[in-house]
């Protein structure tokens, strides 16, 4: 499961999860990104910027460690302030560290001492997220994430009916990031298969996301069958996060965009947290298609 990209989308769809997570849910309209630093190979995850009204309010840094990395804290302070030294003006700042579970944290953690220690960063393990019934459905998203396929299923049916008494967060999106959370969990299902294990086909019909995929199957008058759904439901997500992030594609890379496979558009959904402008893209795929048909040397 593609993890970072996937925390990606649930935060750039709804960042009030991420405030619901670290216990300011008063936070309100922040931006997520994900940030590149100028003159340097580093990217941060992703960077909640405040609005600005009222001024002096705090950036959040979110970091998402799903894998081993033991120089994890040297990488992602050296990012911090080198944007905080690009950007002077910032009033405060706080990190936040997502992992899986708490053995994937780093063991030689004695050079940032002071600062782990701080209230500055503070650092979550999603298995050991609280398991009480009355939990936030934020937390209870995020808990689906690493949740064993055994009990993924009945758990993202409890948070689908935690959903429709939920007054802070519309029940269609809840429905299309569970959808999309089981989709990743699951790679070998289908769409509707996903739709139909979770017995909510009637739900899914009244989301955006089903509305625009039915909408884009009708125009270009394709039958879904199991490949063919997993890549029509990858596509228009893959296509809905590019126009947001990079404001509007061009017909031309949407076409070629189009004529991608499952798994080319996957690695697209992975590439694509590094994109901060329509060259990056159209860079990308120019490349993609070079390596891809690349003579081999006998």
């Amino acid at each position: 499961m593609k993890t970072d990209s996937l925390l990606y989308r649930i935060f750039k769809t709804a960042p009030s999860i991420f405030f619901e997570l670290i216990g300011q849910p008063d936070f309100q309209g922040y931006e997520f990104k994900s940030i590149e630093i100028k003159q340097t190979a580093h990217r941060i995850d992703g960077v909640f910027l405040p609005p600005p009204d009222p001024p002096n309010l705090p950036v959040f840094f979110a970091e998402f460690q799903f894998q081993d990395d033991p120089l994890l804290y040297h990488r992602l302070f050296a990012e911090i302030f080198m944007y905080l030294e690009q950007n002077p003006t910032i009033a405060d700042w706080q990190a936040v560290v997502l992992f899986p579970r708490r053995s994937l944290e780093p063991i030689q953690t004695h050079l940032y001492r002071a600062l782990l220690n701080s209230p500055q960063v503070r650092r979550f393990y999603l298995n050991e997220l609280s398991n009480q019934e009355n939990r936030p459905l934020s937390l209870g998203l995020l808990q689906l994430i690493v949740a064993s396929p055994k009990n993924a299923p009945n758990l993202a049916k409890q948070l689908l009916e935690q959903a429709q008494s939920d007054p802070d967060l519309p029940p269609g999106l809840i429905i299309e990031l569970i959808i999309t959370t089981m989709v990743y969990k699951f790679p070998q299902l289908t769409r509707e298969e996903i739709i139909a294990m979770l017995e909510i086909v009637a739900e899914a019909q009244q989301t955006r996301f089903y509305q625009e995929a039915k909408e884009e199957g009708r125009q270009e008058g394709r039958q879904e069958g199991r490949q063919e759904g997993r890549q029509e439901g990858e596509r228009a997500i893959i296509l809905r996060l590019l126009n947001r992030r990079l404001e509007q594609i061009s017909p031309e890379i949407q076409v070629q965009i189009e004529a991608l496979t499952l798994k080319q558009l996957e690695d697209l959904g992975d590439a694509m947290l590094d994109f901060s402008t329509p060259d990056d893209l159209q860079q990308w795929l120019q490349n993609y298609v070079i390596k891809r048909f690349k003579p081999t040397s006998k």
